[in-house]
């Protein structure tokens, strides 16, 4: 029984590392007033760990496989939970809001690549150090998609087009995503809070909020119970529930695998859209369509939304833990200075371009301005662990528009994901900076038709100065 172990001691490694986390955010002043996440502590704490060789046994890519279930896990509860009793705080523009965030995110796709080139090729003309440009180009698939897609593309380039390194640097960049997030999110996400701009007034900087844990007689309630637990405990009826459509999702990707075998139409190559590194994806059609099931059948009272909620919330937190542990020390020191220069030149753009078109969205612009950075920077988990800051309980419908963002991007960016972006080495620089170039500009182009569409009670109740912002 012992060869079994494995896995398990390192999803416990992982809950340990984020369990430390909290503790330091708790008793360490410094981590208590700068706001930092268990998850990035826990995360950081780990990769030193690993990095030093103090965890026998143990390698970082021994943490990359659940930090990518954990992340599909994480968006899949979140589109199995309802509307709930109450309205969401700015109901009514989810599609609309949806629709701003994919802007955002599909300008930044094109951005970020270019500009991760871009740097990489002007290092390389300055210093002759002869670091493929490629590697630079990564950068906008490890912050934009997270550490599965950059693997993903870091991998098949590696293979096929031979960049030496392009998987680790892909995971490097992933996971320097996720620390840039916090780094700046968090800072941003206490100065809206400290000024009130947060919709979801429940989200307040109080002693609760510093500390990381709630006061004895403060503690909300967690969920409530569906099931007698003398029959089944109600935590493990609704991880049955995620159980169910895990499983339904795996053999829609099997069955449609089996049915486009090798296909590739005009050239695109369809056994990428069902792989399994796309499970999330498809993870989300199916638990959109049981809850439909569920509500049109009066099913309704038989899940508890808040207990999936944290679910959702406890899925990022060891997604963040994960994919800071899954950082190799050794190729992130031997490119350390262009990896350093491509993400300051990264973050600054984005940050600028977060928080210029998140404000224009309209209500509720700062929480996208805050959750489109999280997304920008680190993956649509990040972007729900900053958006919880200022919506502690999610309830906006911030969190529902970035279910429909994730469907959206997937649209607006097919011709890059699924036809460019595994061949990028082949396209040739002047081609990669048509292609992300011109989507990027072309996406930009749209904005000025979404001010057109603003509704007019986006602003309603508030002066002019606060409109603008």
């Amino acid at each position: 029984m012992q060869d079994t172990f494995h896995g398990v001691i390192a999803f416990a490694l992982l809950a340990g590392m984020l369990v430390i986390g909290g503790v330091l955010r708790n008793r360490v002043p410094l981590f208590r007033n700068m706001l930092v996440p268990s998850s990035i502590l826990g995360g950081l704490l780990g990769f030193a760990l690993l990095s030093l060789g103090w965890i026998p046994g143990f390698a970082p890519a021994d943490f990359t496989a659940l930090t990518f279930h954990f992340f599909t896990l994480s968006f899949m509860s979140l589109c199995l939970t309802g509307r709930g009793r109450q309205p969401a705080l700015g109901s009514g523009g989810i599609v609309r809001g949806g629709i701003w965030l994919t802007l955002i995110w599909t300008i930044s796709l094109g951005l970020q690549g270019m500009i991760g080139y871009l740097v990489i090729r002007g290092y390389d003309a300055l210093t002759g150090a002869g670091v493929s440009a490629w590697l630079g180009a990564l950068v906008t698939h490890g912050f934009t998609q997270g550490p599965g897609q950059a693997l993903t593309y870091g991998g098949l380039w590696e293979d096929s087009y031979g960049i030496e390194h392009a998987a680790q640097v892909g995971l490097i960049f992933a996971s320097l995503g996720f620390l840039v997030a916090f780094a700046v999110g968090v800072p941003l996400a206490r100065r809206f809070i400290a000024q009130g701009l947060n919709a979801n007034q429940a989200s307040r900087l109080d002693d609760n909020f510093r500390a990381g844990f709630f006061a004895e007689r403060e503690r909300p309630e967690m969920g409530r119970m569906v099931s007698h637990p003398a029959s089944l405990d109600s935590l493990a009826y609704h991880l049955g529930l995620l159980a169910v459509a895990y499983v339904i999702t795996h053999c829609w990707l099997l069955f449609m695998q089996g049915l486009i075998a090798d296909a590739q139409p005009w050239g695109i190559n369809l056994g990428v859209l069902f792989s399994h590194n796309l499970f999330f994806l498809h993870g989300l059609g199916v638990c959109v369509l049981m809850r439909l099931v569920i509500d049109k059948a009066g099913l309704a009272s038989y899940v508890d939304d808040e207990s999936l909620k944290r679910i959702t919330g406890s899925s990022v937190d060891f997604m963040v833990v994960g994919t800071l542990m899954s950082i190799q020390f050794a190729v992130l020191y031997a490119l350390l200075t262009p990896i350093l220069l491509v993400t300051l030149a990264v973050t600054l753009a984005t940050l600028i371009g977060c928080l210029g078109l998140g404000r224009l969205s309209g209500q509720l612009g700062h929480e996208r301005a805050l959750t489109a950075f999280g997304c920008c920077c680190g993956s649509t988990g990040t972007g729900l662990l900053l958006l919880r800051m200022m919506d502690a309980d999610f309830s906006t419908t911030v969190p529902k528009e970035l279910a429909f963002f994730n469907l959206a991007i997937i649209v607006t960016n097919f011709h890059i994901l699924f036809v460019f972006a595994p061949m990028v080495p082949a396209l040739g620089g002047w081609g990669y900076l048509g292609v992300f170039g011109g989507t990027a500009l072309a996406f930009l182009a749209m904005v000025p038709l979404m001010l057109r569409r603003r509704p007019a009670t986006a602003g309603a109740g508030k002066s002019r100065e606060e409109v603008a912002s």
